[in-house]
């Protein structure tokens, strides 16, 4: 079935050809990424920080947006996903004022907070009709985001790439449903339709898929990234927090190209997450991350493609759903 004559069907309040986000990671989601997501019927996000200076975001949004209106006036803005910016709110992240002044600006419908408590960006998304979603790796932090009055929660499970979770997928929708009936993304580990499915079936509105993409021809990753992810199984990952200061699900064959011995990492440093720094010279900056995902990447697609098949592969599941 052609994508653009596959049914939207509304998810969390959005029209969308499938009840998936192509996740925001850090280093790797740009301008391309993101408007191929959104063209594919799906949400395209990406973190701020990757946009440095500040300058370089006020480019970026206004590429997304203006790429957007122009694919709007071809497609029809009921074929196309909405977009979504990631937003680090944590202490440390001096450029948090700035940042938000461009969110007023280019009006995301999407905001994700991270590292930190959604309450910063709520008045700002809400005052133009957007909705904030809180990132979030354990119930007590879900509870938190829920207090602070987040419209959302994407639940970092286990089984996550880059900054990863330690509860189980199912466990944690399932926990955090008792107590939250708002927008539910889920994450972790994720990697095709059969897993979306899943995800929908255990009471998640909508799913985070990261590493998947990483392997696409739209994202920023390097070309010898996205073939580690095509030659590497889940057995090639350690999660550890002696990079960034927060756990995090490393390729193994990547750290040792970078000198660090995955049996030997480096305690974990004090947590710095400020987007005015530059990145260059840091130590994560050639540490490539994945989640559990990977094995299911054969190839470096187009994102067409890639939601191509997880299409397929959400209406197989569908069906044997409704088989049983």
């Amino acid at each position: 079935m052609s994508p653009l004559s596959t049914p939207r069907m509304p998810y969390a309040g959005f029209t969308l050809r499938l009840p998936v986000v192509a996740a925001p990671m850090f280093l790797i989601s740009g301008p391309s990424l993101v408007l191929a997501a959104c063209r594919a019927g799906i949400i395209g996000s990406f973190p701020t920080p990757n946009a440095r200076p500040i300058s370089q975001l006020f480019q970026w949004m206004q590429q997304i947006t203006e790429g957007l209106a122009q694919a709007r006036d071809v497609l029809g803005s009921e074929l196309l996903g909405p977009w979504c910016a990631n937003l680090v709110t944590h202490s440390s992240n001096t450029r948090l004022a700035e940042d938000l002044e461009l969110i007023a600006k280019f009006k995301p419908p999407i905001v994700v907070t991270a590292l930190g408590s959604p309450k910063p960006a709520i008045d700002v998304v809400h005052a133009y009709g957007g909705v904030v979603y809180a990132d979030v790796i354990n119930l007590t932090l879900a509870r938190k985001a829920v207090q602070a009055g987040a419209d959302g929660l994407a639940c970092v499970s286990a089984g996550a790439g880059g900054h990863t979770g330690f509860l189980s997928p199912f466990a944690f929708v399932r926990a955090v449903r008792e107590f939250f009936d708002g927008t539910v993304i889920l994450g972790g580990g994720i990697s095709d339709g059969w897993g979306v499915a899943g995800a929908v079936a255990c009471g998640a509105d909508l799913v985070y898929m990261g590493t998947s993409f990483i392997a696409t021809q739209e994202s920023l990753a390097a070309d010898a990234y996205k073939q580690m992810l095509v030659d590497c199984t889940a057995d090639d990952l350690l999660v550890s927090a002696g990079l960034t200061g927060t756990p995090a699900s490393w390729l193994k064959p990547s750290l040792r190209a970078n000198g660090l011995d995955p049996d030997k990492m480096p305690a974990a440093p004090d947590r710095r997450y400020d987007s005015n720094q530059s990145i260059a010279g840091k130590k994560w900056m050639d540490v490539w991350a994945a989640g559990q995902g990977l094995a299911q990447i054969k190839s470096v697609r187009p994102v067409a493609k890639v939601v191509d098949q997880l299409a397929a592969e959400y209406e197989s599941a569908k069906a044997r759903l409704a088989s049983q």
